[in-house]
């Protein structure tokens, strides 16, 4: 009897025994399962700080990409086109440019010159001197691949500033972009780049004058004037914001088959200040393609005039347009040394055909021959070498 007494004496002792090691374990538990934490915290820290230095380090890839430009000359709109543009309850302006819309495509980016203001119906449809033209003409390029338009020409202040407003009002609501004439001096201040494949355009543009109309006072935005200080002045601007700088100039004498010595001089200028591209309008004809040297060896494309490409002007080379392609090659060769290569330029001739002033039709001049041009092959020839014969002799 007394050893089962001593028995169950022992078992309150043994409870408490137990009870005492675990009070003692708990403390030392958390202690080593907080700095465990910590220490994995600490070594998460130092993979996501060593993965970022090794992110710095990564050695530089040098590498090349390419695009192709596009250019088109005039989109000079008279009363007979719109008039034959006439639909129903509007105008349409796409089946005049159907059979060239590929060649427009062809290119990663397209410019053309909006000769005429497309101000819209509401503020009245007017043809020469004094043009304004349906906004359905910006429907119908864009549609086919124009990308961006110059408006700085002589018939810029046809129609005043009310149509300016107007047109460049719907040229943002479609998503045209513009340049040469604005909306206001924070509109002129924003340089047109637009980008593909990783290389960066600048767009720039400036006409002669305006037809004696003069700019309204403090109101020079509305459109750019020749004015070579101030056309350095946007040029080292835009050379900050873009890898390639293209110059629309409107310029020279109409109706003449070559640049004129002013042309040629303002040509030069604009090469000495390293510009890429000029891409010239006004003659309403075809002027050839050349190779500038700028004053600091680089090279500088110009095309001194596009011609017409859609318009209601005839005969003597002003139905007769084109489409310029040019590549342009951007090689990274390291993280200080990018080199921009402008090459292969590329011209097809292209012809406005009509019927009796009716059916205008934008063709490729090698095939005008099915639209009513029964010596196109002999003119196709003839306006291929007169666009290459300054290229020709340079090889």
């Amino acid at each position: 009897m007394r050893s089962s007494r001593r028995k169950k004496k022992s078992l309150p002792f043994t409870k408490y025994l137990i009870s005492f090691i675990i009070l003692l374990l708990v403390p030392i538990v958390i202690y080593f399962s907080l700095n465990n934490v910590k220490a994995n915290t600490n070594t998460v820290s130092y993979i996501a700080h060593n993965h970022e230095f090794k992110k710095t380090e990564q050695n530089f890839k040098p590498f090349t990409t390419s695009m192709t430009l596009a250019a088109i000359g005039d989109i000079l709109i008279h009363s007979t086109v719109y008039n034959d543009a006439k639909t129903g309850d509007g105008y349409d302006f796409k089946p005049m440019i159907a059979n060239v819309k590929g060649l427009l495509e062809q290119s990663d980016l397209t410019i053309a010159n909006q000769e005429t203001i497309v101000g819209g119906t509401e503020i009245g449809l007017s043809t020469y001197p004094s043009f304004n033209s349906p906004f359905e003409v910006a429907d119908a390029f864009k549609d086919a691949g124009v990308d961006i338009v110059s408006i700085a020409n002589n018939h810029t202040l046809d129609r005043g500033e009310k149509a300016i407003l107007s047109a460049t009002n719907y040229l943002n609501k479609i998503g045209m972009e513009y340049t040469g004439g604005y909306q206001s001096p924070e509109d002129k201040s924003k340089i047109r780049v637009l980008n593909r494949n990783g290389i960066s355009i600048a767009f720039l543009s400036y006409t002669y004058g305006t037809n004696g109309i003069p700019v309204p006072k403090g109101k020079d935005y509305l459109v750019n004037l020749i004015d070579m200080e101030f056309i350095k002045k946007d040029i080292k601007e835009a050379k900050k914001v873009a890898d390639v700088v293209s110059v629309s100039m409107h310029w020279g004498n109409e109706y003449q088959l070559f640049p004129n010595d002013y042309q040629k001089q303002l040509a030069q200028q604009l090469a000495d200040e390293g510009v890429d591209l000029i891409i010239g309008h006004h003659p309403h004809v075809l002027q050839p393609m050349d190779w500038l040297t700028g004053k600091n060896g680089n090279q500088t494309f110009v095309i001194y005039s596009l011609g017409n490409f859609l318009s209601g002007q005839m005969w003597d080379y002003k139905d007769i347009g084109g489409v310029l392609q040019i590549e342009i090659v951007k090689e990274v060769k390291s993280k200080d040394e990018t080199l921009i290569h402008i090459q292969n330029p590329q011209f097809t001739p292209t012809f406005v055909s009509n019927s009796h002033i009716k059916n205008f039709k934008v063709v490729p001049l090698q095939d005008a021959n099915s639209f009513g041009l029964s010596n196109a092959s002999s003119k196709y020839e003839e306006m291929t070498h007169h666009m290459n014969q300054w290229l020709e002799k340079e090889q």
